[in-house]
């Protein structure tokens, strides 16, 4: 058996985190075993329940160099915070030695790279580093080369989630796309088709900015006022309830927002009570998507996120905001919709024309599931790691 350290930086439960868990789940019996260090939280609880033991540790100290979240202006001083996580990083791979020896480093963020090289020279275990997020690429300065140089030189694997993710690392470094899995769903039959109840769609995930859920809500009001009946459900943990002199110096910094109480502000003044529906954390996600006719995914980042081949593997289409589709996770008007940008009218206009012709929107759903059972299916993309994990592995002494 195969003995992991994992190195999971996120205490909410997010993309990355199920994704996690969903592997982990997947590998075959007996094929691989290990620990995970993770800050207390719901992340930490569903490692936990997927079979990881947890090493607590207060925070593993991160470098953002994402699209979305790189440092600029008075974001260069969460920088403060990150260098604070380092002792209690440092003294966490202390104690993770202690459970060794490990076969491999697996850093399930790019954003741990630093922390996941320390781990390989302290534990002298090969990493394997998955990025699952885009990266900035050529618009990044001396800061971007510098990480890549990190990640040429000291990771042993790397593992992309999507094309998309792919496209945005330099094309001569091996990269191997692993997608995000999850067991299928059983296959069920049609619901009939009710033209008069509203047209259902949903966003699901961690709630935040960059993936556009502030817009989904402006295009609930502009469908409502073009006589469009439209239920928009609202499916996500809210990281950040900000109150008080702490709440409003994150917000004025830019470092934060409460994002559903800024979401329900605005179904207030707009009086879009009857559109959209708040669910809040859902443990059981097919129970969501049972009620949906489509799934959004207008995302600032352009890319697909996990609800998009979650919702094909339940047989829904999707709208995703990609300038420039990959057509491994979305088939741009044979599995969904594509819009350039996130705007509330390009989102209500993909939504409408869903909405417009039910028989063609289920038709979306049906080939979208066969494209993913091909594809995002967990035990799949399972087997896929498990061949990286060997082949990086050192052989076991004979």
């Amino acid at each position: 058996m195969l003995k992991v350290l994992y190195l999971h930086p996120f205490s909410a439960y997010g993309g990355a985190t199920k994704s996690l868990a969903e592997l982990v789940r997947a590998f075959p019996k007996g094929e691989v075993g290990g620990l995970a260090l993770a800050p207390p939280g719901p992340a930490a609880q569903s490692l936990h329940q997927a079979g990881l033991e947890i090493l607590p540790v207060r925070g593993l100290s991160q470098w953002d160099d994402t699209r979305f979240g790189h440092y600029r202006g008075a974001r260069w001083l969460i920088l403060l915070r990150e260098l604070a996580y380092w002792p209690g990083s440092l003294l966490a791979l202390r104690r993770a030695a202690a459970h060794g020896p490990f076969d491999l480093v697996h850093c399930n963020e790019i954003t741990a790279l630093l922390v996941g090289v320390l781990a390989k020279r302290l534990l002298k275990a090969p990493l394997v580093v998955h990025v699952r997020s885009l990266q900035r690429g050529v618009s990044g300065g001396w800061v971007t080369r510098a990480l890549l140089r990190l990640l040429r030189h000291h990771a042993d694997a790397v593992v992309a989630i999507d094309e998309a993710v792919r496209r945005t690392l330099p094309s001569d470094l091996p990269v191997q796309v692993i997608h995000n899995g999850m067991r299928p769903p059983e296959d069920r039959p049609d619901r009939p088709i009710d033209g008069a109840a509203p047209f259902t769609v949903g966003i699901i995930g961690v709630l935040h900015r960059s993936k556009g859920v502030y817009e989904l809500i402006e295009a609930a009001r502009l469908l409502r006022d073009r006589g469009v009946p439209v239920r928009i459900l609202v499916a996500g943990a809210n990281v950040h309830k900000l109150t008080g002199l702490r709440g409003w110096l994150l917000r004025k910094l830019d470092f934060a927002r409460d994002v559903r109480g800024d979401l329900e502000a605005t179904v207030d003044r707009h009086r879009l009570h009857a559109e959209v529906e708040f669910l809040g954390f859902v443990s059981d996600v097919q129970s969501v998507y049972e009620r949906l006719d489509a799934v959004c995914f207008p995302s600032h980042l352009d890319a697909p996120g996990r609800p998009v081949f979650e919702a094909a593997l339940h047989g829904l289409p999707t709208v995703v905001a990609m300038r420039h589709p990959t057509e491994d996770v979305v088939v741009p008007g044979e599995t969904g919709l594509c819009i350039d940008e996130p705007t509330p009218e390009a989102i209500a206009d993909a939504i409408q024309s869903l909405a417009a012709d039910r028989d063609r929107t289920r038709g979306m759903g049906r080939r979208a599931r066969q494209l993913a059972l091909g594809r995002f299916d967990s035990r799949l993309c399972a087997q896929k790691m498990l061949a990286v994990y060997q082949k990086t592995a050192p052989p076991s002494p004979t």
